[in-house]
């Protein structure tokens, strides 16, 4: 039996689990039986309906305190790493961890000897010296290593055995966009989905919205109303009446299908974007891009003609070109196109055949290493 093992540490409604619920979907269509340990209370709860798919979950979440943060994530992965262990003799089983963070049952797999795959969403080498030491332990404890950009590979010092496969959206998530060139210019809306962190330039968005009052702007936040209350309030933040704050969505279509052009704030000197998901729903949805000039998502973005690139230090330029484009139609129009076009790269089905077809190939070694043993004790 194809069995897959598949661990991910914080099951929230950001990218990396979007991501894991559409190559679970697909690998669970294909008839593999699937085992997922998450936390509860996120977008992978969504995966039902699926008589190949068992689940163990657990309660976690982050804390204001970055102690406390860190004995919560210490005792999932003891916790992991323990559960790991009921698929000692389960032959044909490979242990599929997303994100770095699943350090524990990736340790205990190597350790029983299965094969470990990890789906590497993050750019740990900006990250600070905590990700750069789970970094270190993927590139030891991982047979296959799945990066999402060029840019991200480029940081590992492993070469064999990593691969890129980009991330695509779900049918259900692109069938609901109605791309619609002259009504999305008429909105004259900026977008941005985002969280608390730092360096996703929430703040700076807030100012952006403050400096140009002629246009509407949405902030989607994934957090609860009370952090963002208490973030408002420690930063003493003023909030223009052209500016709607949103917390935690579970579905972020109608706002795709509301804006005009999507912002991406994030500040490459304290993060990277490793590939940039919400610029891919944003050009799904036919709506031009401002992104940062590095990372996965800055490889997606060509200047003039889907969107372009300015960081967020240089704001007065990301006001001078979001007037820009919300001024000239004809413009907009070209970019909205491209935009539109370019998005049909990302193709779910090739992305979760590849994943699978890496998956099945480790299988596959197991097989015939299991086959080579009993051939040799013949002899």
């Amino acid at each position: 039996m194809k069995h897959i093992v598949c661990f991910h540490l914080f099951n929230d409604y950001s990218g990396s689990p979007k991501v894991l619920k559409m190559v679970l979907q697909g690998i669970l269509d294909k008839g593999y039986e699937v085992d997922l340990i998450t936390s509860k209370g996120g977008v992978l709860d969504e995966l039902t309906g699926h008589a190949n798919l068992k689940r163990m979950s657990y309660g976690y979440h982050f804390s204001a305190n970055p102690v406390v943060t860190m004995f919560r994530y210490l005792g999932v992965q003891l916790y992991t790493f323990l559960i790991a262990f009921r698929y000692l003799f389960q032959k044909q089983t490979v242990f599929y961890i997303n994100t770095l963070l699943p350090v524990g049952p990736a340790l205990a797999g190597r350790m029983m000897g299965k094969k470990v795959i990890y789906h590497y969403h993050e750019n740990a080498f900006v990250k600070g010296a905590f990700y750069k030491i789970l970094a270190t332990l993927m590139q030891k404890l991982a047979h296959k290593i799945i990066c999402v950009s060029q840019y991200q590979r480029s940081f590992l010092g492993r070469k064999r055995g990593v691969c890129v496969i980009p991330n695509a959206l779900p049918k259900e998530f692109t069938n609901r966009l109605h791309p619609d060139t002259e009504a999305a210019f008429g909105r004259q809306t900026v977008l941005m989905l985002s969280s608390l962190k730092e360096y996703k330039g929430t703040r700076e968005f807030i100012e952006l919205a403050n400096r140009l009052p002629q246009y509407k702007f949405v902030l989607v936040i994934n957090d609860v109303q009370e952090n963002i209350d208490s973030f408002l309030y420690k930063y003493n933040i003023f909030c223009s009446q052209n500016l709607i704050i949103y917390p935690r969505q579970n579905n972020v279509v109608p706002f795709y299908n509301e804006a005009s052009i999507v912002i991406n704030l994030t500040d490459k000197k304290l993060a990277v974007e490793t590939f940039g998901l919400t610029a891919l729903e944003a050009m799904s949805a036919g709506l031009p891009v401002i992104v940062p000039t590095e990372g996965g998502i800055a490889e997606m973005v060509t200047d003039g003609e889907n969107g372009y690139k300015i960081d967020v230090q240089d704001l007065n330029k990301i006001v001078e070109y979001v007037h820009l484009l919300l001024s000239d139609q004809e413009l907009y129009n070209k970019l909205s196109n491209n935009a539109s076009a370019y998005s049909r790269n990302f193709n779910i089905d090739k992305m979760t055949e590849s994943i699978i077809r890496l998956i099945f190939l480790q299988i596959f070694f197991i097989l015939c290493t299991g086959y080579g043993k009993v051939l040799l004790s013949c002899f």
